[in-house]
């Protein structure tokens, strides 16, 4: 039996994908949808990163002011931040001011940048397609085995605020796992 929930629109949905009001979109239209474009995979990474340790609704709350401070994401310009910048992105209240995880999402665009192959061939090598559904969250993993080596992949190319946690909650956002529950209207809709 399933644990989704059906929403007043009579979709069941993950529990999650109905918690707030900002998570219905989310949910419907974002979340498992294959991103494949190296930068679209940079912003999901940096906002998985900024995450750590927050509610997901912070950031996404927070995403369009984040677009604005890091250049729409574009890993080119990131990467050619300098202090000044740092100083910027420290005292803009739209963001999160942490200090590591700017130097992170900076760091982490200019080894992007560097990767062999590119960032998006790299990751979606670690897709599980296959992965097995499930149909309680309880039983949805945090980790893998998958999400294991990719963090450790990552790092070895000079990437940081990407542990396996954070590597599977990027896997699960971008569609390289489908972990939408067993009885949600969006399990299997990307396939």
């Amino acid at each position: 039996m399933s644990t989704a929930i059906r929403g007043d629109d009579g979709l069941a949905r993950c529990p999650w994908g109905l918690s707030a009001p900002d998570y219905v979109a989310y949910h419907d239209e974002e979340w498992g949808r294959p991103v494949r474009d190296d930068q679209g995979l940079y912003e999901k990474l940096c906002l998985e990163a900024f995450q750590s340790g927050l509610s997901w609704l912070t950031i996404l709350r927070k995403r369009e002011a984040f677009r604005a401070a890091f250049h729409g994401f574009d890993p080119e310009k990131v990467a050619a931040f300098g202090p000044a910048d740092v100083e910027r992105l420290m005292s803009d209240a739209g963001i999160v001011r942490n200090r590591a995880k700017i130097d992170a999402a900076i760091g982490n665009a200019r080894a992007a940048l560097g990767i062999p192959g590119g960032l998006a061939a790299t990751i979606w090598r670690h897709a599980d397609p296959d992965a097995p559904g499930h149909a309680d969250m309880d039983d949805v993993p945090a980790v893998t085995e998958g999400s294991t080596a990719l963090a450790k992949e990552l790092k070895r190319h000079g990437f940081r605020f990407v542990g396996p946690t954070t590597a599977y909650a990027l896997m699960q956002a971008c569609g390289l796992v489908d972990d939408h529950l067993t009885g949600c209207h969006r399990r299997g809709a990307y396939r």
